[in-house]
């Protein structure tokens, strides 16, 4: 029977800053607000804590799942945390009557005893699961990192919102030449822009969507897009300068990037033949759904296609990225539905809407095992999407909470919002 460890010794959780993309999902995730940042870093505080794991499935990178046996008078502090550049070494535990013979001793407790138990799955906060479809191909995730970014060459930078909008989204296009960056639709990448922050150190990546498939931006070429909002005000309407997006958004032919990643392990399209997709998406959320569907039609003529249906939330038309090539895809291939907000002389309607008059549609895709769900966009759009889901599926007399859970330990519902 495995032993425990000695009470005055702890397995302290912590994020490694070198990989930590600060996404923020793990601070979303905890149950018990254990997590926090500044500028500089995620950390997990020592004294809340409670080793419930929830926080560990939905990291796209993998940072959060790291760990250090201290003292727990020792226990290395938030503030410490916060200072970090990278973590710590592996310390020595000193030799007491308790622990026997420091690190040696420690070390020698079964790690399934020395592990924190793994929460159940009620315990998980986020309403996507945390895994991905059965079929989904295998990622490759950090092959570069911070200390070893890879170099992109931008191949094109296109404005893909009508240029008398406020809302400027590009479409660019980056190329990796002759080394490996494999990546799926679904992952993401991580962008370091130049400069340093008000603290004098270098900026920490940002997170964009892949907006290609796996294949390329162009086929059989070693490149891949991202669909990027220049931002010039924050979600309050205040004005702030978005330091990588206006980066991306100025960059010229022919300019260079740093990129790390590719990350992420569960936002990821099935593989199967028939698999069918229901896309959910606001604004640069469209970049997945992109990628997702620009594979489908690659293999338009194989027959190994499923059906998709798409909702795609904009205030205008001509806010919307992609509206030429979307109206362009043949009606029989994706089932195109458009909420526009802020339309003049139509009334606003926003995705869960359509969602409720597609109703029946929708309740026959979701009735398929064969179907798998994607919500990308502002956070905000969670609650609608799902509420949205709950009434199409109690009208059919079916209890969502019941599917909802199905939808979730299969890897069919992913949420992806920021």
């Amino acid at each position: 029977m495995n032993a425990p460890l000695p009470v005055q010794v702890l397995k302290q959780h912590l994020i490694d800053p070198e990989i930590c993309i600060r996404c923020n999902t793990c601070e979303e995730t905890c149950p018990v607000d254990a997590i926090t940042h500044d500028s500089n870093n995620y950390v997990v505080d020592p004294d809340i804590c409670n080793g419930c794991m929830a926080c560990v499935p939905p990291c796209p990178t993998g940072s959060i799942d790291n760990w250090r046996l201290v003292l727990r008078a020792d226990a290395y502090s938030v503030q410490d945390q916060l200072g970090w550049e990278e973590l710590p070494q592996e310390k020595a535990l000193p030799a007491t009557p308790d622990i026997g013979g420091g690190v040696e001793a420690a070390a020698a407790v079964p790690d399934a005893a020395a592990a924190p138990s793994p929460a159940p799955a009620a315990s998980f906060s986020q309403a996507g699961a945390s895994v991905p479809p059965w079929s989904a191909a295998h990622p490759y995730v950090n092959l570069y990192t911070h200390k070893t970014p890879m170099t992109a060459t931008v191949v094109g930078n296109y404005r893909v919102t009508g240029a008398d909008t406020e809302s400027d989204i590009h479409h660019i296009v980056l190329d990796f030449g002759e080394l490996p960056f494999p990546v799926l639709e679904g992952q993401s990448i991580g962008i370091l822009p130049p400069g340093v922050d008000a603290q004098g150190r270098p900026h920490h990546a940002r997170q964009y969507s892949l907006a290609s498939p796996r294949d390329g931006e162009r086929a059989g070429y070693n490149n891949l897009s991202l669909t990027v909002k220049r931002v010039t005000e924050d979600h309050q309407g205040a004005a702030a300068h978005g330091v990588c997006s206006n980066y991306l958004c100025d960059l010229a032919k022919n300019d260079t990037v740093q990129v790390i990643g590719p990350f992420g392990h569960t936002f990821l399209m099935p593989n199967h033949p028939r698999a069918n997709l229901i896309m959910i998406c606001t604004g640069t959320g469209s970049a997945p759904m992109r990628a997702m569907t620009e594979r489908y039609r690659r293999r338009i003529d194989t027959g190994e296609n499923g059906r998709l249906m798409l909702f795609f939330g904009a205030r205008t038309e001509r806010e919307l990225p992609y509206f030429g090539p979307l109206m362009k895809l043949p009606r029989d291939f994706i089932d195109i539905n458009l909420a526009l907000s802020r339309e003049p002389g139509q009334p606003k309607r926003y995705v869960q809407d359509l969602i409720r008059e597609r109703g029946a549609q929708v309740r026959d895709l979701l009735s398929d095992r064969n179907t798998c769900i994607y919500v990308c966009g502002l956070k905000g759009m969670e609650v609608g999407v799902l509420d949205a889901l709950r009434d199409v599926t109690m009208q059919s007399g079916q209890d969502w909470s019941i599917l909802h859970d199905v939808l979730r330990r299969e890897g069919r519902l992913h949420f992806e919002t920021y």
